[in-house]
């Protein structure tokens, strides 16, 4: 029965080295795929993004900065070229979409463009309505108006999706480069107890953590 064990402690091994060295490829493949997705487009950030730099501008644009989340990674003329730099790029780019909606977010804001006579408590407070009694009308098709702070929006939520996206792919790939040292280190672990011989050997580690029966002491012997 023993035989069994160590054959299948053997199999076990196998299975997790062959398992961890696939997981380990993967996730540098993934990763590398991510990083040249990523260097295609060319970005580059911006001067101001710099964690103090951003949090001047945002002030100065009268945004309440203390109820913003800022990054503190500083991507400042630098390429975006990883998934960490790509995260910290699209929270900038959600600073600047503030800073030009004066930090009314896309579900904050009016659908149409309104009216200068429109009523102030059927606006945004920006020149947006959801009214369209009180919306510009185009005039050739006879249609409310889009709001175009909107669109501001609906640009930096679709940039910022693709980059968030990629962030998570590269942390993705990163665990399973981290998934796969655990599994070959269990490989190596195994096949070490199965090829040592562990099963064959009675004195194991649960047998020397058990508690030792005291040896009785021998009679002194008695004096003539």
């Amino acid at each position: 029965m023993r035989k069994v064990f160590e054959i299948g402690g053997v199999v076990a091994a196998a299975v997790l080295i062959a398992f961890g060295i696939a997981a380990i490829a993967m996730g540098f493949n993934g990763r590398s795929t991510v990083t040249n997705s990523i260097k295609q487009e060319k970005i580059v950030g911006t001067p101001d993004m710099t964690p103090a730099a951003i949090k001047a501008e945002a002030k100065d644009a009268g945004l309440a900065v203390d109820k913003i989340s800022f990054p503190t990674l500083s991507v400042a003329g630098k390429a975006i070229d990883s998934g960490t730099r790509a995260h910290a790029f699209a929270g900038y780019m959600r600073i600047h979409a503030l800073e030009a909606t004066q930090g009314l977010t896309y579900a904050q804001m009016g659908r149409y463009q309104a009216l200068p006579k429109a009523p102030k408590q059927l606006t945004d407070g920006i020149g947006g309505t959801n009214d369209t009694k009180y919306a510009v009308v185009d005039p050739t098709t006879k249609q409310p108006v889009d709001n175009g702070r909107r669109n501001v929006w609906v640009t930096e939520t679709a940039l910022s999706t693709a980059l968030n996206a990629s962030y998570m792919a590269d942390r993705i790939a990163l665990f399973g480069v981290v998934v796969g040292i655990a599994l070959l280190l269990s490989g190596f672990g195994f096949a070490i107890l199965a090829i040592g011989g562990a099963l064959r050997n009675p004195q194991t580690v649960f047998t020397v953590l058990r508690k030792r029966e005291p040896v009785a002491k021998a009679a002194p012997a008695a004096h003539a």
